[in-house]
């Protein structure tokens, strides 16, 4: 019997093949005294096909775990695998769908080994033989396969099969399978005859896959427009609309004829005939017709924990993921696809060109080996005169675009900050003259600014990751900026729950619109594309008007507000193929970096609107960020907007109570408004804490960042404000009422430059809109009539705020004497200081048993004034209704208002004295925290998790009164003994080394050498901006260290 179905079994991928199925097929499954067993120990699928998709060694014989050093929990040798690849390399792109041959079942119970991901879309089923699957089982998100088991009273006597399915291609995507055990008997003829009806509907199918990807629609529609908007430049577009013609006349004659090999063989030629005409007709667009497209070569980046993670840096903690080879080059279509290389790296990497308004030059970022840094060049478009623009080390400057003025902005990681939720280097946007003079700072957000590109008026776009009191995953939107770093402002989707990552955009030519890629934050910066028109929105779903590939459209939305703790940041890892660098010809044609069929290897796309996609060139190790070698209209250069002297800078905002989520706020509710600093994190350390991500060190229980209070200004009648705002601090601001408990609150950062005024029109307003003119007949507001309010600070000068210093004093004052171990009110509630391995003790117990309601890391959603901070906490409440007579100085109570209002932090620094213990806080080692384990039972190192943590077990200020000790063998016996010498162990080290909720803290030494070059670093950034002030160019040397 010919027949049609995958069954390369153990190298490579499977592909639809004809074969001739042998007499014996199913000979291979094992039939021993009335058992079906599928072990795979033949090392072949024993009779089982691939009927949809297609895997790598999908029989596989691999040894061990990829994340650990331990056996496959597997039976005997082979067992099967969705995951594998050539290498024993894990790929969850891999998708498809295989059945097992058909068998009568002949006693209930069946078992197997199942592994792998525990989604709706892995796993193995037991089907009848009308398809119907009747049970299902998969993995656990993990490696190690379970044995399970099914019982089928109904099913014995009917004829069944097996069937896995992976169609998943995110994080454990896979299902690993073995070991299949039934009591029945294999029906060679019932699975013939199954296979022989699937393999025609193969054939039908795949008559139709043929027929539908033609796409001769879409192609004659992508005709049309190129010969309606280029005219004479488009010259052959009736010969491509003729040559479409007769295609779909073919077409048709096909669509009727009876399902067979031949019209199978036509429908294939007539595929092949319609994109071999794509091809021709698109690359006929005058852009590329004419031009040559500038590309990169390297390899792709390697897998890495966020999508800003592609640097590799020098003495940073993923340097050994850098990779390199590559290069600058161009291909000619107008000379038969000629590719000439401009630029060569043979050990390291090319990245992010930028062509100048002229045509005839080429800015771009070069590494040029694993102990470079990347600095950002400049090469004529011929390839000649290459220039080093940039020089410092050990930094990564990438992501140069050239300005209206003919300055040159990039990323840089000049400033040395690192991702607040793991220990990842960090970049901000810089910008520099032509010549590399006057290198300075125009971004100050506390984690990554990066993919600069101009738009129409000569602003940057840029996307921007920070998160201020929310969580770290959908914190990923588009912003602009002036290119003097003035006026940072929101673009586009910074409150959108998926994507979680929306980065690399360009504005799109003659539109108000973008393209840019749908991402995920734990993945590459690849994705989905979109086009996004913010006219229809500023987030999630309604602005989005096209992605590729279509049904990504589908990831887009928000979240569920009842269930906070699930998030969609990393859904578009499923999306396939994946897409980067998209560079818009037109509003209709677009360039791209694409994944080209085989494994991560990207190729350079042409993709249209109307469904077009073509495979423009691929060659090894990769291609990526296609643009077109041609001039382009310059955008009119933005006047300078700020000085250089240091000056604060101002902010004024128009009326708060104007704008979104401030329903229920009445006038004259506001008095207040306070200025809060959200520094960046200059160091980490290696075990985290938990909160809503990794914390290293542990911060504060939920969220990650430290804040700084730098004061509070009036808020006039008409709900306007105007106040001087350090330069350069990255601040966000609060409603306060008259006793200064918080109404709104910003969760997002701002920040102005030396000199600059700027502002804003409400308290989350439509960002769409502009201030009212301050010349326009309107009321100038109270506060734009005075010169701008001064910052003060907050009960003494601003500082980092420290719970232990700032609250713990309250409750030691009010509450401590009730509110302590020993004692009633303690059972209920512990309010005492005692510090603990990550906290202290008041502070786990108010986030762990609710009496706060701060927003911690929360989603990304904007919140409804009241419905967190003070006014909505129950401690808060007891306190104003009266608890037990206390009469707490007004002082005090602002203390904890405030604290909660700023979002419950701890600790003021991210600096350690104990950088490789517990959550870089605990001053007991690992060795000690082993032995405390063993002795008490507690798994501590499992319980650094606000998810999992169980509330104070210890005391390091009074050991004898630690909960851990009060089921052990009494203060006599051995085991409580060591115990409490362990604990006393740890109060003597936090003696001799406090730690940062402490007096006298010092930070251990990789903390200082990190801050010592941040320092050094800081005295380069004012060393030019100096220059900039008395209007000289100061230069970096080459030699630079």
């Amino acid at each position: 019997m010919n027949t049609c179905f995958p069954f390369r079994v153990r190298r490579g991928v499977f592909v639809l093949c004809c074969l001739v199925a042998a007499p014996g097929l199913l000979s291979h499954a094992a039939e021993e005294f009335g058992t079906v067993r599928f072990d795979f120990e033949t090392g072949d699928l024993q009779g089982w096909r691939v009927l949809e998709g297609g895997f790598g060694l999908l029989v596989c014989d691999r040894a061990e775990f990829h994340n650990a050093a331990q056996p496959y929990t597997k039976q005997g040798r082979w067992f099967l695998s969705t995951l594998e690849q050539e290498g024993y390399r894990p790929n969850d792109s891999h998708t498809g769908m295989l059945e097992s041959p058909v068998f009568e079942l002949r006693a209930p119970e069946m078992t197997f080994l199942a592994g792998g991901g525990a989604h709706p879309d892995t796993y193995v089923a037991l089907c009848t033989l009308d398809g119907r699957e009747q049970f299902r089982a998969g993995g656990d998100n993990s490696e190690v396969m379970a044995r399970r088991s099914w019982n089928a009273p109904g099913l014995v006597g009917q004829k069944c099969f097996l069937r896995i399915v992976d169609r998943n291609q995110g994080g454990w995507g896979h299902i690993t399978f073995d070991d299949f055990s039934a009591q029945g008997v294999l029906d060679e003829a019932a699975t013939a005859q199954r296979f022989a009806a699937i393999d025609l509907a193969l054939i039908q199918g795949a008559i139709a896959t043929q027929l539908d990807a033609s796409r001769l629609d879409s192609l004659k529609a992508a005709v049309g427009d190129l010969a309606a908007r280029y005219g004479d430049s488009y010259p052959a577009g009736n010969d491509y609309l003729q040559e479409e013609e007769a295609l779909a006349d073919t077409l048709e004659r096909l669509r009727t004829a009876p399902a067979g090999e031949e019209t199978l063989r036509q429908a294939r030629e007539l595929r092949a005939a319609a994109d071999e005409l794509r091809r021709r007709a698109l690359l006929a667009h005058p852009l590329l017709r004419v031009h040559p497209v500038l590309f990169v070569t390297r390899k792709q980046y390697r897998p890495d924990h966020h999508n800003t993670a592609t640097m590799f840096q020098v003495h940073e903690i993923n340097e050994a993921s850098f990779e390199g080879g590559g290069a600058l080059k161009i291909i000619d279509f107008a000379r038969m696809g000629q590719v000439r290389t401009l630029v060569e790296a043979p050990e390291g990497i090319v990245r992010d060109p930028d062509v100048h308004f002229d045509g005839t030059r080429i800015v771009f970022s070069m590494r040029k080996d694993k102990n470079d840094g990347y600095h950002i060049y400049e090469v004529n478009a011929d390839g000649s005169g290459l220039r080093q623009l940039t020089h410092a080390q050990p930094v990564s400057d990438i992501d140069p675009l050239y300005l209206p003025d003919g300055a040159i902005a990039f990323s840089s990681t000049r400033e040395p900050k690192y991702c607040m939720c793991n220990r990842h280097i960090m970049a901000n946007l810089f910008r520099m003259d032509a010549d590399g003079a006057n290198v300075h700072q125009i971004g100050k957000s506390t984690l990554f600014e990066g993919h600069g590109a101009l738009t129409p008026d000569g602003r940057i776009l840029y996307d921007r990751w920070e998160y201020v009191d929310r969580n770290f995953g959908d914190a990923q939107g588009l912003w602009t900026v002036n290119p003097d770093g003035t006026n940072h402002a929101v673009y586009w989707g910074n409150n959108t729950w998926s994507p979680g990552a929306v980065i690399d955009a360009r504005p799109i030519p003659g539109t108000q619109r973008a393209v840019c890629v749908f991402g995920s934050c734990h993945d590459r910066p690849w994705g989905a594309l979109a086009i996004i028109d913010r006219r229809l929105g500023m987030d999630e779903r309604p602005p989005v008007v096209h992605t590729w590939p279509a049904d990504a459209i589908n990831l887009v939305g928000p979240g569920d507000p009842a269930n906070p703790e699930h998030y969609g940041f990393d859904l578009f890892t499923q999306v396939n193929p994946k897409y980067e660098d998209p560079y818009p010809l037109d509003e209709a044609f677009f360039l791209c970096s694409r994944t080209a069929g085989a494994g991560e290897l990207m190729g350079l796309y042409l993709l249209d609107t109307f469904g077009n996609e073509v495979l423009v060139h691929v060659e090894e190790p990769g291609c990526f960020d296609p643009m077109p070698l041609v001039p382009r209209t310059r955008p009119p250069a933005i006047p300078c907007r700020r000085t250089f002297e240091d000056q604060p800078g101002a902010l004024y905002v128009m009326d708060v109570y104007e704008g979104t989520h401030m329903a229920g706020v009445e006038r004259g509710t506001v008095k207040y408004l306070r200025v809060v600093e959200s520094p960046e994190k200059r160091s980490w350390t290696t075990p985290p804490w938990n909160g809503q991500g990794q914390q290293a060190p542990a911060m504060n229980w939920h969220d990650f960042n430290n804040k700084r209070i730098l004061g509070t200004v009036p808020v006039e009648p008409d709900g306007s404000a105007h106040f001087e705002v350090p330069a350069g601090a990255f601040v966000y601001f609060q409603l306060l009422d008259e006793r200064g408990m918080m109404v709104q609150s910003m969760r997002s950062g701002t920040l102005v430059q030396s000199g600059e005024l700027t502002g804003c029109v409400g308290c989350h307003e439509d960002r769409r809109k502009a201030p009212p003119a301050l010349f326009a007949k309107l009321p100038t507001p109270l506060a734009l009539r005075r010169e701008p309010s001064a910052l003060a600070g907050w009960q003494g000068p601003p500082r980092f705020f420290n719970y232990l210093s700032e609250v713990q004093s309250v409750f030691d004052r009010y509450c401590v004497e009730c509110h302590d171990y020993g004692k009633q009110a303690g059972e209920k509630l512990l309010l005492c200081g005692d510090k603990t391995l990550v906290f202290n003790t008041s502070y786990k117990e108010l986030w762990r048993k609710g009496y706060i309601k701060a927003i911690g890391a929360g989603p990304a959603d904007i919140q409804q004034a009241f419905s967190w901070g003070a006014h909505a906490s129950p401690l808060v409440a007891t306190l104003l209704a009266g608890h037990h007579d206390i009469e707490m100085a007004p002082g005090d109570f602002d203390r904890l208002v405030t604290w909660i209002d700023v979002n419950g932090p701890y600790y003021p620094v991210y600096s350690s004295a104990f950088p490789d213990n517990l959550a870089g806080r605990s001053p007991l080692d690992a060795s000690q925290l082993k032995r405390l384990e063993e002795l008490t039972g507690i798994p501590f190192g499992q319980l650094a998790d606000c998810r999992t943590n169980r509330g104070p077990l210890l005391s390091f200020d009074r050991p004898e009164l630690s909960p851990c000790l009060w089921t052990l063998d009494g203060p006599e016996g051995p085991v409580y003994r060591e115990a409490l010498s362990l604990l006393e162990a740890g109060k003597q080290a936090l003696a001799k080394m406090p730690r940062a909720d402490m007096p006298g803290f010092q930070p251990a030494q990789p903390d200082v050498l990190r801050e010592q070059r941040y320092v050094a670093r800081t005295a380069e950034e004012l060393r030019m901006r100096d220059a900039l002030a008395r209007g000289e160019h100061a230069y970096e040397s080459p030699r630079q260290p």
